[in-house]
C-alpha cells in the first residue's frame, strides 16, 4: 500500500475534484483504492454520499427527508475521521476505529466530518510536545496515521488518496506527515506561484523535525510514520479563459512553474522542463453539473445523464485524460516504491 495525499495551500484548484476522479479511475484500472477525507470542509465526502447517507453518518437525523432512500453504503460500524479522534479530543482515551464506507467495489472512503475542525488545537499544542516524547501527543500527532493504516488494512487497499484543505495548519501538517507522496494540483497563476514557495520549505522542515527530532523519540508500541512525503509532481489545472485574462497571461505563469518547482519543493536546480508536470487536465467545468447531478464521474457520464452530442465526445476526452493522469501517477508510485526497496538493500546508502 502507498498513500498519495493532495494538497496545495492555495485553494480553488480543484484538489477535491480531483482526487475524486483518481480514486474512480484507479478502481477502474483495477486497483483497490481507499479515499481519505481530511479536509475540515469534507467536500470529498460529500462528493462520494448522498444527502441522506451523510445525514446518518453525521447523526443529524433532523437532516433525513421523510422517505430516505439509503444504498446500505452507511451503517453503525461506519464512523468519520471525527468520530475516530473523538476520545483524543475529548481526552477520554486513544484512535475509534472503524469500517471504511464502501463506494462501490475496490472502492472505499474514510469520510470526513466538519466536525474534524475542532482537532486543530489539540494538534497544535502537540506538536512541540512531541519533541520531548510525550507519548499522549505522539499519539495525537500520528492519529491520522493509525486512522488510515488500520483503514487500508481492513480493505487491503493498494493506493490511498488522502484530500487535504489549503493551508499550512497542524491538521495539514499531521495530514501530510501521514502520507507517503504529495501530488499538487496547481494552476497556472500566481496565487499557485506563491504558494509552491510557501509549501516547499514548510514541508522539508516538517519532514527534517520529524524524522530526526520526533521518530527517534517514539516508542515501538505506538505506530509512526516516516514522514517521507515525497513529492511525486504536479498537475495543470487549465482555467476556463476569460477576455480578462489571455492566453498570454496562462503562458506568462505556466512556464515559470518547472523552475519554480524545482527550486521551492525539490530545493535544487531544475534540469527537466516536464520532469516533475505528470499532466495538464483541460477544464471540463461543462460537465460538472451534469456529474454532479448524476453522482458519478464525469468520464462515466451517459445520454440518459444529458451528455448529448458533441457533450459525449466531451465525455469520451476526459475520460482518456484521467485515464492517462492515473497511469502516469501508478507509475511514479512504481519509481517511488522501486527506489524504497533500493535503498533498503543497500542500507539507505542511495
Amino acid at each position: 500500500m502507498i498513500s498519495i495525499a493532495l494538497f496545495n495551500n492555495k485553494g480553488g484548484v480543484g484538489k477535491t475534484t480531483l482526487t475524486y476522479h483518481l480514486a474512480h479511475m484507479f478502481q477502474r484500472l483495477g486497483h483497490r483504492v481507499l479515499a481519505v477525507d481530511l479536509d475540515p470542509q469534507a467536500n470529498l465526502t460529500s462528493a462520494f454520499l448522498e444527502e441522506d447517507e451523510l445525514a446518518t453518518l453525521w447523526a443529524e437525523p433532523e437532516g433525513l427527508s421523510p422517505h430516505p432512500v439509503l444504498f446500505g453504503r452507511v451503517g453503525e460500524e461506519n464512523g468519520t475521521v471525527a468520530t475516530s479522534v473523538k476520545p483524543i479530543m475529548e481526552g477520554l482515551g486513544d484512535v475509534r476505529f472503524f469500517e471504511p464506507t464502501r463506494i462501490t467495489q475496490d472502492l472505499w472512503l474514510v469520510p470526513g466530518d466538519l466536525e474534524l475542525s475542532a482537532f486543530e488545537d489539540k494538534l497544535s499544542a502537540a506538536w512541540p510536545l512531541c519533541f520531548t516524547g510525550d507519548q499522549a501527543a505522539i499519539r495525537t500527532t500520528t492519529a491520522f496515521y493509525r486512522v488510515i493504516q488500520n483503514a487500508a488494512s481492513r480493505v487491503r487497499a493498494d493506493v490511498v488518496l488522502i484530500d487535504v484543505g489549503p493551508n499550512l495548519g497542524a491538521i495539514n501538517r499531521a495530514a501530510l506527515l501521514a502520507a507517503d507522496t504529495v501530488l499538487m494540483p496547481l494552476a497556472a497563476d500566481l496565487f499557485s506561484l506563491r504558494g509552491l514557495r510557501n509549501l516547499g520549505p514548510t514541508l522539508r522542515t516538517w519532514r527534517t523535525t520529524w524524522q530526526e527530532t520526533v521518530l527517534p523519540k517514539v516508542p515501538s508500541s505506538i505506530p509512526a510514520p516516516p514522514g517521507s512525503m515525497i513529492p511525486l509532481g504536479y498537475v495543470i489545472m487549465q482555467p476556463t479563459m476569460r477576455l480578462d485574462r489571455p492566453v498570454k497571461a496562462y503562458q506568462r505563469w505556466l512556464i515559470r512553474i518547472p523552475d519554480v518547482f524545482a527550486e521551492a519543493v525539490l530545493a535544487q536546480p531544475q534540469t527537466d522542463s516536464a520532469s516533475y508536470e505528470i499532466a495538464t487536465l483541460r477544464n471540463y467545468q461543462s460537465l460538472m453539473p451534469l456529474a454532479h447531478d448524476a453522482r458519478k464521474p464525469m468520464f462515466d457520464l451517459k445520454a440518459a445523464d444529458g451528455a448529448l452530442g458533441s457533450t459525449q465526445t466531451y465525455v469520451l476526452k476526459c475520460r482518456a485524460e484521467f485515464q492517462q493522469l492515473a497511469e502516469n501517477v501508478l507509475a511514479r508510485l512504481a519509481a517511488v516504491e522501486a527506489g524504497a526497496v533500493r535503498s533498503q538493500e543497500t542500507g539507505g546508502l542511495e
